[in-house]
């Protein structure tokens, strides 16, 4: 539609330009380091180690919303990503589900 997302197996959303396409990145971690920016939501890490990678992805249907799911020792959640179609501003949508357990999360926007 107007622009998109790259959302990484670990939770990271790694590149967006916003409003548009052929806008400057808001993030663009695919480009090296933390500094390019990026928005991890995921299962936290107590040890300080990096993010696991989700163990299971799918795009809901034929829609372009993506789930990833994470099984961690203490259950397993959820996370849906999507853009709604819009007239005014692009929202990024991420909305956390616990699915079983209690698993503690970890948002980090740079």
């Amino acid at each position: 539609m107007q622009t998109a997302a790259l959302v990484c197996r670990d939770g990271t959303v790694d590149w967006l330009c916003l409003p548009r396409f052929d806008s400057h990145a808001v993030f663009a971690g695919l480009l090296g380091t933390e500094e390019h920016g990026f928005w991890r939501l995921g299962p936290a890490r107590a040890d300080g180690t990096q993010p696991q990678a989700a163990d299971r992805r799918r795009y809901r249907g034929d829609s372009l919303i993506l789930e990833s799911e994470w099984d961690t020792p203490r259950g397993t959640v959820r996370v849906t990503d999507f853009m709604p179609p819009r007239d005014g501003a692009p929202q990024v949508i991420r909305i956390v589900e616990g699915i079983s357990g209690r698993v503690p999360m970890r948002s980090e926007l740079r």
